[in-house]
This record gives structure tokens, sequence and C-alpha cells, in this order.
């Protein structure tokens, strides 16, 4: 890998290697871009192949954040951590004490969160060392914001809302029939949403017992695993496994919307064509699932319950004004949100440039 080629195709900014013998930790931290802010990512733990394989879904997972970021309004960069390791036999309180302290070390150039293969307990230890941490638990810090997944449902079901109105010519859901493949904890709040505005609900998930759940609670009907894309749905809304918008499934589609939780929805660009060229209105994922982070960024500010639900909200405006740029460009609304972040970071680099040249100009004059 030519790490400083790759790095300056997309303009990273920073990358951090943290090894501490004693307690096996091998971290990776990435900062991709920090116009807006501070780069705020989560840190995963997994079990890579190679450490390459580690340094690449980095990487590739904070320029990620940098885009959801902007997207979402939020004056944060973006960043990632990946630790190479099992987490479910590798952790120990050492190797997150000892990670604190390298975030510690950056100073405030990165935050980090709770990401797959680590948790709340995980981000509490982080915290011993560093205040450069969110999604800590409730108990042990009072600006916490406890249990994302509420929260990131509610962004779901604006951003959905703001699609039906696209699609539809109204944003009710009311008797709109909504197929969502996974329910999982944000999956299964949406349904409570969707069942409260009087959506019908087709669901589908590898576990009988969160499927049965959904059915006894919200009256949903159940269907298998591959049948979910068929069906005569309104909105499919995939909340479980990525790539599930490809060749397969694309042929099968009945339905005017696509709004979930789930990331990496596009299995490659050209389905995002496709979708677009079908008519199907396409609510991008780093947006519409951009409530989590949202949530977890009021933490900086005290976390207040009733301003983060607010601006979780603000997630309907935003894609509103990326079905506009769809429109205005010609382009997918993929693209189009890709647009927004790049629009939104490019203005306030121009300003900040602006500014260091005014002070410039300034000096040069004494």
């Amino acid at each position: 890998m030519e790490l400083f080629k790759y790095m300056e195709s997309h303009d990273y900014e920073q990358l951090v290697i943290c090894q501490d013998k004693t307690s096996g930790l091998k971290a990776i931290i990435a900062i991709h871009d920090t116009t807006l802010g501070p780069a705020l990512g989560g840190t995963r733990m997994w079990t890579y192949a190679s450490e390459e394989e580690a340094i690449e879904d980095a990487l590739r997972l904070a320029r990620g954040m940098t885009y959801k970021n902007a997207a979402a309004g939020l004056n944060l960069g973006g960043g990632k951590t990946v630790i190479i390791g099992n987490p479910k036999t590798d952790k120990n309180d050492e190797m997150f004490r000892a990670f604190g302290r390298f975030i510690e070390g950056l100073n405030g150039r990165y935050i980090t969160a709770e990401d797959v293969g680590t948790t709340e307990a995980d981000m509490d230890l982080i915290h011993l060392e560093t205040d450069y941490v969110t999604g800590t638990s409730a108990g042990g810090n009072s600006g916490s914001s406890g249990n994302p997944s509420p929260v990131t449902a509610y962004g779901i079901y604006q951003g959905m809302k703001a699609a039906a109105k696209e699609a539809f010519g109204t944003d009710s859901l009311t008797g709109k029939v909504v197929a969502v493949q996974g329910v999982g904890n944000v999956a299964y709040a949406l349904c409570e949403y969707l069942h409260k505005e009087g959506a019908k609900l087709i669901v589908t998930d590898i576990n009988e017992e969160a499927v049965q759940r959904v059915v006894d609670a919200f009256g949903a009907t159940a269907v298998g695993i591959n049948d979910i894309y068929s069906q005569e749905a309104d909105i499919f809304a995939p909340c479980a496994l990525g790539a599930i918008i490809n060749d397969e499934t694309i042929p099968q589609f009945k339905c005017k919307v696509i709004a979930g939780s789930a990331n990496n929805q596009l299995k490659e660009p050209e389905h995002g064509d496709k979708i677009h060229e079908l008519g199907i209105v396409y609510a991008p994922d780093y947006v519409i699932n951009s409530g989590g982070v949202i949530n977890v960024a009021d933490e900086l500010i005290g976390y207040n319950r009733e301003r983060a639900l607010k601006r979780v909200e603000g997630i309907y405006g935003t894609i509103e004004k990326i079905f506009a740029i769809s429109k205005r460009d010609g382009i997918p609304t993929y693209v189009a949100a890709d647009r927004l972040a790049e629009e939104r970071i490019a203005r306030v680099a121009k300003s900040r440039s602006q500014f260091l040249q005014n002070e410039k100009s300034v000096l040069s004059k004494r």
C-alpha cells in the first residue's frame, strides 16, 4: 500500500499508529478532515486479516464520517479508530485506558465513540483517561446521552417522511405499507413510530424472536428473508445488512421509496444510478441514519435530550435539500448527498482561508 499516495488522493490529514505492549493494544486512528471542527468517529474492534486491511478500513471509515457529520450539519470533522483484535476474547481494561491516553495526546483533534465491537463500558474506561469521548454510561456521566437507538430511529422516521413527501406528494405514512428488513433495536423503535402513525408493516429478520416481538406489538406481517424485496410495499426500509441494493434485488423492488438505517446500502455506485433511473426515491443511508451521531454530538455541549431530538428532526429538511440538489444538477440522490457535504465543507474552508489571508495582510502592514 502506497500510504502517502492513498492519503493524498482523498486529502487525509493524519494517521496515528498506537501500540501498548502491556495491554496488547494495536490501534489506528485516522483523521480525514477537520475543516468543520474536531474529528468525531467511533472506535471499531475487529479481527482484521492484516495490518494493511485495518489501516484501509480506518481510512475509509474516517472519510465516511467527514461526509456524515458535514451532511448532518454538525461542526465536526471526520475520523475513526480501528483496534486490531477479537472483541470477545482480547479486551482488557488496560487496553482501553491506554487508548484513552493516546486520544488525550491528540489534544482534542479527535473525539471517539462506540462502534462495532466496542461498548458503553469500553467508553467508560476511555473516559478515565480523556474527556474526548462520547457515549459513556448515563449513570457515570450526567452529560451522557444513553441508548442511541430510539433517537436514531426517530431520524430514520423523519427522513422517511421527507422521502414519502417527494414520492407521494404528502409526508403522511398513514395507510402506507412499509417493508422493514431487520428488526433490531433501531428498527424496532422505527416500527413503533410507523405503527403509531397508522402504517402497515411487513418485516423479516434472521432472528425469529425479534420478528415475533414486532408481530405481537404492532400487528406486523412476517415474511421470509429473501421475500422482503418483492413485497407490494410503498416503502422499503433496509435496517440490517449493507449492499442490499444490487443486481439481484433491484428487479424485485415494487416500492417507490427506499429509506432505512442500514449502512452502505448500495452495493456499487451504479446501483444508485439504476434506482434513480427507475424513479425510486432513495434517501441516502449516511444522511438518514445520522440521528445517532447527532445525538452523541450533543454531549459535547452538555447533553439535552429535547435539544438533541430537535436537531434530529432536521434530517427531514436535509433530505429535502438533497432531493433539491438532485433535481438542480440532474444527479442521483446518493451523489447529491456527497455534493451537499462537499459544498458545506468548501464554504467553511473558503471563509477560513479568507480570514487567514486578512490576518496576514494586517500583519504585513505593521
